[in-house]
């Protein structure tokens, strides 16, 4: 049990910590997105240093790689007895992101590799937030708030759901989320956080 727990932590965060923003800037752009925009290695970014193409590119890799590692336990488990828990596995996918060994630990900001946490989890859950993600850039034009008000709101729609361990981990995923978006706070309150005009 306790190799287990080793050995899909470390898959899980390896994963998490590959630099898709990173990757997609260098290899078709031949740019460095860490010198550019908000200098964060994230899907937001990506949009607004290197445009809707690459944006999405990035948002689905960093959804997926959650996925993969929230999913693989379930795989291996066709073939072996695995004892772990797909949430806490999650979480260290989560932390790879926003912490990334392959980016000297500067990572995004968690919000896409935690939808795909989720995604991995409980589909349906997942629907909710990218409806209600998607509602309130619509109105804000703010993708820091959208992800925010995403959080929270999927924190209170997952209490609904029963399984109290989901909402616990969804719960912990949205409070660090708001922290590493404290900055974009700020600038909310100051009129100062620049708005996506895609949309």
């Amino acid at each position: 049990m306790t190799m287990d727990y080793v050995i899909f932590i470390l898959i899980a965060y390896l994963l998490g910590s590959i630099p898709f923003a990173l990757i997609v800037g260098k290899v078709w752009y031949g740019i460095d997105i860490r010198e550019h925009g908000s200098g964060n290695l994230g899907a937001t970014n990506t949009f607004r240093v290197l445009g809707v193409k690459a944006g999405l590119v990035v948002t689905i890799a960093d959804i997926l790689k959650g996925t993969v590692a929230t999913v693989l336990p379930l795989i291996a488990g066709y073939f072996y007895d695995v004892e772990v828990s797909r949430l806490i596995v999650g979480l260290f996918a989560v932390l790879g992101h926003t912490y990334p060994i392959f980016a000297k630990f500067k990572g995004g900001k968690a919000v896409a590799t935690s939808g795909g946490v989720i995604l991995g989890l409980n589909p349906l859950l997942f629907l909710i937030m990218f409806l209600t993600f998607f509602i309130v850039l619509y109105v804000t034009k703010y993708v820091s708030l959208s992800s925010m008000l995403t959080g929270v709101i999927s924190t209170i729609v997952s209490f609904f759901f029963g399984d109290y361990l989901l909402f616990g981990l969804i719960l912990i995923l949205t409070i660090f989320v708001i922290y590493r978006h404290k900055d974009n706070i700020k600038r909310i309150k100051n009129k100062t956080e620049p708005k996506i005009t895609w949309m």
